[in-house]
């Protein structure tokens, strides 16, 4: 990881860049302060320019989701990584959450790269889907307790999100207008996870006894020897395919003093390969004889070992069905009293058969909820069973908010960056920290560590692919470079980003772009095919025409002509372009809104947008010394006006309002920035009319096409 460039809020400006400031990241521990140590610097005395450095980031993923209503795409790759705005949502360290394979583990003890569960939504319904855990953190904040009415409690931040039947909303209320939780508000998800019970030596036992009723082979027999005599001999087998349930069954039958064989048992070509345990001894086939019967007063540890080894010898789960078969009416009874003593609901069922035994099939009903907490509370060995991928997150579980209440004091508190977007805490969806600076959990600060410290993904292409060649991958517009630039100055040398388009090319993926440099012609030979066939579209961002403004406000991005050129060659080229007026800053460029707009269209654009001044934790105190150190005189007035668009605050972070402002001043500035539109003859609409339907995936076999 690269080092700080700079260290404290005081340190100087650099000619080139941008912020004058390097404030410490949200969740750095350390804080630093200005020391005079005698030495001084001449006023006239020029800092040297300060150099990029470029660190490779292996990226896992490369698409990332979201479903926010302010942005026209679902879906956007960053080829770089750079600051991020948002908060840090946070949860208790024990707070369990559903892995991949349907066990839980608690927050704290997640790793990137772990895979886990996340929703995406589908039509009307979100349903449960593989993600993947991205980035891991902790920090120390304010808790709050959430308690649901089936007792569900939840320690978070205030500034953690549930998915409610209303949408996302905040715990707490906060300083700035959100959404947030009331009481009555029902969350989404099938609610608290089950403990899952210890592993006792009755629990060992009662697993071994059902293990073996349903898949074991156990007798005595007797056979005569050479001489004429009986002789009694035990016999015990079992074979099986899935090595982590035979591993299970052969150390609980250590643990209770039994010895057993290993060995392999069947190795057919096209066959899953069968490996077996076996004992021989007479004394302890008698012994597991006994063990096999039913005890006088099984505890409660011997029933969920028991259900657990009966499951995973002849338990099965699809669909959505959780189903335990047998012909043994002894089995199939204490199958029924072991459901019975831990209040399961099951119904039975008796298929007819052309031959054999009878056959009995016990279907465990209640839906996710109660298959959840089945596999959490007996914990059977094969998790290859448990899968809920595409299953929709509905729930009659009593999931209604009964009470919110500050801890009154801090404690360590985690989270998790994923590929979807959230996961499921404690049973209900919790959306994950997307928004959060990635250079501020980098231990970097969003200051000039975010000019100089850039993330580059040299796989991207490659991780593209893949994630497009997908079979439930669901083609919809990728936006591309939307946190950070996708044609940063480092773009000519390493070419990620050309790398992506070619990618999109080869699969018709429709793609997005939006970028304040010229860079992008370059790519003109691959995005003009991809226009044609509407498959691309890019959004040039021009807030004004002052070179002395930009030189300020972005002095390491193309100039304002040489921005309006780039339009003119792509509109040139049959691409249709977006002029983005962004960021509009009251009394600094907003009086350039007509005339930025007049000369977009002689270029060539056709559809234009504006997003108002944002000020997020990271942005804030940078933009503040921005503005004191280039219009000082301007500053106050500045700040008041955002103030007055933004409720009273400096960032509104609400869905629907962030983009554009509230209040009376915010209004005004639409209605001028419509008619202007209206009147030039702009397309106001901002989400693009690209084709999905022509997505294809290559193909990339030997085999030439017939015709």
């Amino acid at each position: 990881m690269p080092l700080k460039t700079l260290t404290g809020k005081h340190a100087d400006p650099r000619k080139g860049r941008g912020a004058g400031i390097n404030p410490e990241g949200r969740f750095e521990v350390e804080q630093r302060e200005a020391f005079d140590d005698g030495w001084t610097r001449e006023e006239q005395e020029e800092l040297p320019p300060l150099k990029t450095v470029v660190t490779v980031e292996r990226a896992k993923s490369i698409i990332s989701h979201n479903d926010s209503p302010d942005v026209g795409f679902s879906q956007s790759i960053n080829p770089y990584s750079g600051c991020e705005h948002g908060c840090s949502y946070c949860s208790h360290p024990d707070t369990p959450i559903l892995m991949f394979n349907g066990r839980t583990k608690p927050i704290r003890e997640l790793r990137v790269g772990d895979e886990i569960y996340g929703t995406v939504r589908e039509g009307w319904y979100r349903r449960y889907t593989k993600s993947r855990v991205l980035a891991h953190w902790s920090v120390i904040k304010p808790a709050w307790r959430t308690i649901l009415e089936d007792g569900t409690e939840l320690i978070t931040s205030g500034d953690h999100r549930f998915l409610t039947q209303r949408g996302w909303k905040f715990v707490s209320a906060g300083e700035v207008r959100r959404p947030y939780l009331t009481m009555n508000n029902k969350l989404m998800g099938i609610g608290r996870f089950a403990s899952t019970s210890p592993k006792t030596p009755q629990y060992e036992l009662g697993y071994a006894c059902g293990m073996i009723r349903g898949d074991g082979t156990l007798g005595l027999y007797e056979y005569s020897r050479a001489n004429g005599t009986l002789d009694r001999r035990g016999h015990f087998r079992l074979a099986l395919s899935n090595g982590q349930v035979l591993l299970r069954t052969q150390d609980y039958l250590e643990n209770l003093g039994m010895h057993t064989n290993g060995f392999l048992f069947q190795a057919v070509a096209g066959q899953p390969l069968m490996r077996a345990i076996a004992d021989q001894r007479r004394s302890d086939v008698a012994q597991l004889r006994r063990w096999m019967t039913l005890p006088y007063a099984p505890s409660r540890g011997w029933w969920t070992g028991f259900l657990a080894g009966i499951f995973d010898a002849e338990g099965s789960y699809a669909d959505g069905i959780l189903r335990i078969s047998n012909t043994d009416p002894e089995i199939i009874s204490r199958i029924k009293r072991g459901l019975d003593l831990l209040r399961f609901r099951y119904a039975v069922e008796h298929p007819e058969r052309r031959s054999g035994r009878p056959i009995e099939i016990i279907r465990v009903i209640g839906g996710l909820r109660e298959h959840l907490r089945f596999f959490h509370t007996v914990d059977p060995a094969v998790t290859q069973k448990l899968d809920i991928e595409g299953r929709a997150v509905k729930s009659s579980a009593k999931l209604r908010v009964v009470s919110i209440e500050p801890l009154g004091k801090a404690m360590r508190l985690y989270d998790i960056t994923t590929e979807t977007g959230d996961f499921i805490a404690n049973g209900v969806v919790s959306h994950n920290c997307f928004a959060r600076p990635s250079h501020a959990y980098r231990n970097l600060s969003p200051g000039i560590d975010f000019e100089t410290r850039i993330f580059a993904k040299p796989n991207a292409a490659e991780l593209l692919r893949a994630e497009l060649s997908r079979p439930g991958y669901k083609c919809s517009e990728i936006a591309i470079g939307v946190n950070t630039d996708a044609y940063q100055p480092i773009e000519r040398e390493w070419k990620i980003t050309r790398s992506i388009i070619e990618v999109c090319s080869e699969f018709n993926q429709p793609i997005g772009l939006i970028t304040k440099n010229a860079t992008i012609e370059r790519d003109i030979d691959l995005l003009a095919p991809m226009a044609a066939k509407r498959l691309a579209a890019v959004t040039i961002s021009l807030n004004n025409l002052d070179h002395e403004i930009a030189r300020r406000l972005e002095p390491r991005c193309a100039a304002p002509t040489r921005r309006l050129q780039v339009i003119k060659r792509l509109s040139d080229a049959g691409i249709p372009v977006c002029a983005l007026l962004a960021p509009v800053i009251p009394f600094i460029n907003d009086d350039q809104i007509e005339s930025v707009l007049e000369a977009a269209w002689e270029h060539g654009a056709r559809s234009a947008g504006y997003v108002l001044l944002r000020l997020p934790w990271e942005v804030k105190d940078i933009f503040r010394d921005w503005l004191e150190r280039h219009y000082p005189l301007k500053a106050k007035h500045v700040m008041s006006r955002v103030h007055a668009m933004r409720g009273g605050r400096d960032n509104d972070p609400c869905f629907g309002s962030r983009m554009s402002g509230t209040g009376e001043l915010a209004t005004l500035l639409e209605k001028r920035f419509d008619i202007a539109s209206r009147r030039i003859g702009f397309s106001t609409q901002r989400r693009r009319d690209l084709d999905t339907t022509l997505f294809r995936v290559p193909d990339t076999g030997p085999q030439m096409a017939l015709f």
